[in-house]
């Protein structure tokens, strides 16, 4: 692995891009949660596909995918971002969260699933918090399920995980045109959660990446997920790419400070806890939203002239 690029501040995000060989390219990151200390929470973000096959509607992702990550090539990204700050492999932090969910759809790589089943044994990681967020594919992803539930019980039962379900939408036209892969149904996503979710266990997450005109009925999910077991999410839509070719306007609006919205007051009427996750508004300028930077990179390497490229950054 050889870091190509990186940009940054260190007390919120630093990204960080690697080339694999053979033009593949992965981005990670580390970041903070401010307030909070490096020493009481840090994240680090790890890619685990080569770009995306799924392509939804707002991830940058979704460009050039060429495969899978290999177990190694997964681990490569946490060797280096721990190696920088814990060199003797002893992550001394109260909570130390990995979310398996920079790059690529965790549930088409197996490989996923051996990282989680192995990285105890590579590190002294006693704050240790694995994070998976899935669209819940439906193709080809069966085993991979079956072995996370199976992986889950045996090692981290009793409240580490974090299992998170990406909606968007209760609309399920809607669900299908943010993210165009046959994926599980409302009600197969509750069937699964029901196995995995089991006493003493963090509530399952779903999220919802929000954006303008794209329903969120109380109703409809009350009717699969119940309150007991689920936490909802809602996310702004970042400004990526994609997400501005798309025309999709994002419902949060992560500039203004404000946190009083409809939607999450009527979840919360509706018995849901609910979390209204804006994060910090410099991580845009930073590019820490996923597969934001690679593409930036890429586009600075393009001549003059070629795919539209002016020669200068197209955030700007």
């Amino acid at each position: 692995m050889q870091i190509v690029n990186a940009t940054g501040r260190e007390d919120i995000a630093t990204v960080h891009i690697a080339d694999m060989g053979e033009g593949r390219l992965v981005e990670f990151v580390e970041s903070t949660q401010p307030p909070l200390t490096r020493n009481e929470k840090w994240v680090l973000i790890v890619s685990v596909l080569y770009g995306c096959p799924v392509k939804c509607l707002m991830c940058d992702a979704g460009d050039n995918y060429k495969g899978k990550l290999s177990k190694e090539e997964i681990f490569s990204q946490i060797d280096y971002l721990i190696g920088q700050r814990f060199p003797d492999g002893k992550v001394s932090v109260n909570k130390f969260k990995i979310q398996f969910a920079r790059m690529g759809e965790p549930a088409l790589n197996p490989a996923v699933i051996d990282v989680l089943d192995e990285i105890q044994e590579r590190y002294d990681i006693p704050g240790f918090l694995p994070s998976v967020s899935t669209i819940a594919p439906a193709a080809g992803t069966n085993g991979f399920f079956e072995q996370f539930l199976d992986l889950k019980r045996r090692k981290y039962a009793g409240g580490q995980f974090q299992l998170q379900f990406s909606i968007h939408t209760t609309d399920e036209k809607l669900r299908d045109k943010v993210v165009p892969v046959k994926k599980w149904s409302f009600q197969e996503i509750a069937d699964y959660a029901q196995q995995f979710h089991e006493n003493g266990d963090k509530k399952i997450t779903l999220n919802f990446a929000l954006a303008k005109d794209m329903p969120v009925d109380p109703e409809v999910l009350l009717g699969y997920f119940s309150p007991e077991k689920f936490i909802i999410k809602i996310t702004p839509i970042n400004p990526t790419h994609r997400a501005v070719e798309n025309r999709l306007v994002s419902y949060i609006d992560a500039y203004n400070g404000h946190t009083d919205y409809k939607v999450v007051n009527t979840l919360k009427a509706a018995g849901y806890d609910v979390i209204l996750s804006i994060g910090e508004v410099e991580e845009n300028r930073i590019g820490s939203n996923c597969g934001q930077f690679v593409m930036r990179h890429l586009r600075a390497q393009l001549p003059v002239g070629v795919d539209g490229h002016k020669g200068y950054d197209y955030w700007e």
